[in-house]
């Protein structure tokens, strides 16, 4: 996959950008606040049409201004297809379109680009709370997993109408009566989890070690349901049973606090590391480095690389954005080695001065970006 075009109209700091993308990719460089990030944000806007900083839509428009657009020409295997996303401040509305046709469900135009992006914030991944893995989660298999983002989104939805009624006091009937549908969407995001944690730890800690020169480390799912990881992920009906079983176990307390539960909403991702070659593993949220941490976040960036490539039958193109600022010299040399090895379709990187950057040789061509414009070098 690769990105040949990139328009944006009114998008952060841009005005009416209009950019021709090699081939090969770009690095871009510029001083802080210039929109190096804000223009690998409006490209992965056109994969998930979020912000990958979870910025709401509104704050995408620039100053003064009421809309925002993108729009990008992507091509891959024989194929051309336009993506654009708007977005109205006024009306509230956003508009996707993929060749000009609007999607009855803005879900049905995801990932059709192919991006996986690389930010120095990934680090909150690993350091920060649940919501941000589950988050990750959710992202890579809305993605690549066929109808993971209907189930997500109806398990949201009747978890919120189950809450209410927990909040309001109702009755226990009145509140199992919403168990059926929470557990059979809440099952099948819940499995979809186990399959891909289990089917990427391998490769979570052969990164890690290659990353971190031999270190070893793991990558486990901790969901609320108290699930065999091993055995669960193919057999949908366990995890049902399961589900059914523990929201009766917690039905009293349910109705003293008011919440539900259990449940894909208080899943984990949990990652773990030798410790001073003592047979000891450690909890990186926890007692992790920042280095350790840095090195997981871009790992499991890896790894999501590997399953959209997987899913796609092609390279994702791949955003780095100033990612080797907090990383070691030989983290960031490894790093680059997989980029160049593994990753040989389009990357667009950027930081602060070509110096910074030794990719590929030093062959990429190279933008400068100031105030929100692009030149070539």
């Amino acid at each position: 996959m690769y990105l040949s075009s990139l328009r944006l109209t009114n998008f952060r700091n841009f005005a009416d950008e209009r950019l021709t993308i090699p081939r090969e990719g770009v690095a871009i460089v510029g001083d802080n606040g210039q929109g190096k990030t804000n223009l690998l944000e409006a490209i992965y806007y056109l994969e998930i049409f979020r912000s990958f900083r979870g910025a709401p839509d509104d704050q995408l428009v620039r100053f003064g201004e009421d809309v925002c657009r993108v729009e990008g020409l992507v091509g891959g295997a024989g194929e051309a297809r336009t993506i654009a996303a708007a977005y109205d401040r006024r009306a509230r509305r956003k508009k996707v379109t993929v060749d000009g046709v609007e999607p009855d469900r803005i879900g049905d135009a995801l990932g059709r680009v192919g991006v996986v992006m690389f930010s120095p914030a990934d680090v909150a991944l690993v350091s920060g709370s649940p919501a941000g893995r589950r988050r990750f989660l959710d992202i890579v298999l809305s993605l690549t997993e066929r109808h993971y983002l209907e189930d997500l989104q109806r398990y949201r939805q009747i978890l919120l109408q189950r809450n209410a009624v927990l909040r309001a006091g109702e009755s226990t009937a009145l509140v199992s009566a919403w168990n059926p549908g929470l557990v059979r969407a809440g099952s099948r995001v819940v499995a979809a989890r186990l399959r891909w944690v289990r089917s990427r730890r391998d490769s979570f800690a052969a990164r890690i070690r290659e990353i971190a020169n031999g270190s070893d480390a793991a990558l486990e799912f901790d969901p609320s349901l108290p699930l065999d990881e091993e055995e669960s992920g193919d057999d949908l009906d366990r995890v049902v049973a399961t589900f059914e079983s523990e929201l009766a176990r917690t039905a009293d307390r349910e109705q003293r606090r008011g919440a539900t539960l259990v449940g894909p909403h208080r899943d984990d991702l949990r990652m773990r590391a030798a410790s001073g070659g003592h047979g000891e593993w450690v909890d990186l949220r926890v007692y992790g480095s920042g280095g350790q941490q840095r090195t997981a976040a871009v790992a499991l960036r890896m790894v999501e690389a590997d399953t959209l490539r997987e899913r796609l039958g092609s390279e994702p193109v791949i955003l780095l954005d100033d990612v080797f600022a907090e990383l070691d010299v030989g983290r960031s040399q490894r790093i680059l080695r997989w980029v160049d090895r593994e990753a040989p379709a389009q990357v667009i990187i950027t930081a602060p001065k070509p110096a910074d950057i030794e990719l590929r040789g030093g062959a990429l061509p190279v933008w400068s970006i100031r105030g929100g414009h692009v030149e070539s070098l």
